[in-house]
């Protein structure tokens, strides 16, 4: 069962509606694969079928050249949890260890003093030709002790790590991402905001 996944779009100067068609292509073939999404490979396989498709789409109508999104997400298998993404977009867990970033930033290394960027290295489509992607995906065992945070980087971007762990801190969940919404908001609120919290029932 696959998490509502973080997308975030990567558009051209054009129009950010272009970065939303993109996204809302994610979106949808990962929600229409669901069912088929039974090991790291077939979840693999979508990420790239998921590019292929982009650039395919941007090749045939060209206003969307150079249309891109991030994805991230968790994926639970039998008694594994597998965490990708793509891009930006970040996986955290929460639980008795804390809070843990679990996804790889596809970004270049940061200044001394700088606290992020907006440069992205790999993306779903995005480019003016066609590039290959390697998702990241990593396995954990499922626990009814952890917590899930997927999210944009308007998200992490905005609130920093103690923040975020600290409103994970309430235990229920809708509370819970609420304050982190209200908490980037109250930063700045300057990009897209998409976040889910996944926990394993006890």
């Amino acid at each position: 069962m696959p998490s509502p996944p973080s997308t975030d779009s990567v558009a051209n100067e054009d129009s950010l509606v272009i970065g939303d068609v993109a996204s809302s292509l994610v979106v949808r073939e990962l929600a229409r694969a669901a069912p088929t999404l039974d090991s790291e490979q077939r979840l693999l396989d979508v990420l790239n079928a998921c590019n292929r498709a982009l650039y395919g789409i941007a090749a045939e109508q060209p206003m969307l050249t150079a249309m891109g999104t991030t994805v991230a997400g968790v994926l639970l298998i039998s008694d594994q949890v597998f965490a990708f993404n793509v891009g930006d977009s970040r996986v955290y867990t929460h639980g008795p260890d804390g809070l843990q970033q679990v996804s790889v930033d596809d970004s270049p290394a940061l200044a001394p003093g700088q606290e992020h960027t907006v440069i992205v290295t790999q993306t779903l489509g995005g480019g003016l030709t066609y590039t290959d992607v390697e998702p990241h995906v990593a396995a954990f065992p499922q626990s009814v002790a952890v917590r899930w945070l997927v999210c944009s980087d308007g998200l992490s971007d905005l609130v920093r790590d103690e923040t975020l762990s600290a409103l994970l801190d309430e235990s229920e969940d809708n509370r819970a991402a609420f304050g982190l919404w209200k908490a980037a908001m109250e930063a700045g609120g300057h990009d897209n905001v998409t976040l889910a919290l996944v926990r394993v029932a006890e």
